[in-house]
C-alpha cells in the first residue's frame, strides 16, 4: 500500500532562531519513500543534516527573524500489515541484553522510575514475564489514562501522568515505558505519522503520534517490538520520524530561542488509485 504524508508548520521568530528538526522519515524507512520528504523552508535558508546517537536524522537551520514555514508532502511504500504480534517472546535478563539496549532500562528525564518502581512491583509482580507482562502494562495505562487534548502537558513526567490519569498519547508511552524499564523491560519512545488507516476516522484534528517500543526475545531473536498504550491494538502504516528514551529525545523542533507556533498542519492518508482516500484532517495553531 502507498501513504501519502505530511505537514506544514509555520513559526514566528523575533531574530536569528538556530533549530534542530525531526522531522524527516527514520533512515530505516528510506528505501520506502517512493517521492522525496525534503523539507521545503520559506523564506529559504541553509540546512544541514546528521545522523544523531539514536538514529534520527536531524536538520539544522537558523531562522532568520520573522515569519518561518516548513512543509513536506511526500509518497511511501508500507506493508500494509498491523503491528507485529508474538505472544510467545520472551523477556531477556539484564545480564543478556546487548549493550546499546541497556540504556533503555534507565529512567530519563520523563520516565522517573525511581517513583513508579514499588507501584510496578505490586501491580505487575506476578503476572507472566515477556510479552504478557507488556500487555498487562499497556491494559493497565490505556485504562488509568484519560485522553485529553485539552490538558495536554509539556512538563508532566511518568509519575504526574499516574498520579493525574489524564494525558495525551507521549504521556500514555511514557508511563508504559518507565512501567516496563521498572520490569527490567527495556522500552523505548518512538513518534511519527499514525493514520487512521484500518480504523474508523477520527473527527478530531490530526496530529504527529507518539508509542512505545520494547526489547524482547522473539523466534529471531532478539528485537524491538511496537505497542500503543494510548490506542492499544495493532494498527497498520506506523511511519517513524524519531526514537531516544523519551520525549526530549524525540522534539520534532527545537528551538533555541523564541519560536512562536503560527500554524500546524498534519495529514497522512492511504492512496488508493492514485487518489488519498481523504483529503486529510488539519489542525491550526494560534
Amino acid at each position: 500500500m502507498h501513504i501519502r504524508t505530511g505537514y506544514t508548520l509555520s513559526f514566528l521568530t523575533y531574530g536569528p532562531t538556530p533549530m534542530n528538526l525531526l522531522l524527516s522519515v527514520r533512515p530505516e524507512r528510506r528505501g520506502d519513500l517512493r517521492s522525496s520528504d525534503a523539507i521545503a523552508v520559506t523564506p529559504s535558508v541553509p540546512m544541514t543534516q546528521h545522523v544523531d546517537a539514536f538514529g534520527n536524522t536531524v536538520t539544522r537551520l537558523v531562522a532568520p527573524g520573522g515569519p518561518l514555514t516548513l512543509s513536506a508532502d511526500f509518497l511511501i511504500e508500507d506493508s500494509g500489515l498491523p503491528d507485529d504480534f508474538e505472544p510467545g517472546a520472551q523477556q531477556v535478563a539484564p545480564e543478556h541484553l546487548p549493550n546499546e539496549v541497556l540504556p533503555f532500562l534507565l529512567g530519563s528525564r520523563y520516565c522517573d522510575t525511581d517513583k513508579l518502581s514499588q507501584i510496578a512491583w505490586n501491580l505487575f509482580g506476578g503476572t507472566l514475564e515477556g510479552w504478557s507482562r507488556v500487555q498487562a502494562i499497556v491494559d493497565f495505562v490505556h485504562q488509568r489514562l484519560r485522553f485529553d487534548y485539552q490538558l495536554a502537558d509539556a512538563t508532566r513526567s511518568a509519575s504526574e501522568g499516574y498520579w493525574q490519569q489524564v494525558g495525551v498519547c507521549r504521556d500514555f508511552a511514557h508511563l508504559a515505558i518507565a512501567l516496563c524499564r521498572c520490569m527490567n523491560i527495556p522500552a523505548r519512545y518512538a513518534t511519527g505519522y499514525l493514520g487512521d488507516i484500518g480504523v474508523p476516522k477520527d473527527p478530531a484534528p490530526m496530529d504527529f503520534s507518539a508509542w512505545f517500543e520494547v526489547y524482547l526475545q522473539g523466534p529471531q531473536g532478539g528485537r524491538w517490538y511496537t505497542f500503543d498504550a494510548r490506542h492499544n491494538k495493532r494498527r497498520i502504516g506506523r511511519i517513524v520520524m524519531a526514537r531516544g528514551r523519551d520525549a526530549t529525545d524525540c522534539a520534532l523542533t527545537t528551538s533555541f530561542g523564541t519560536a512562536i507556533l503560527t500554524r500546524f498542519e498534519v495529514h497522512t492518508d492511504e492512496v488508493i488509485g492514485g487518489f488519498a482516500n481523504d483529503a486529510g484532517r488539519t489542525a491550526i495553531a494560534a
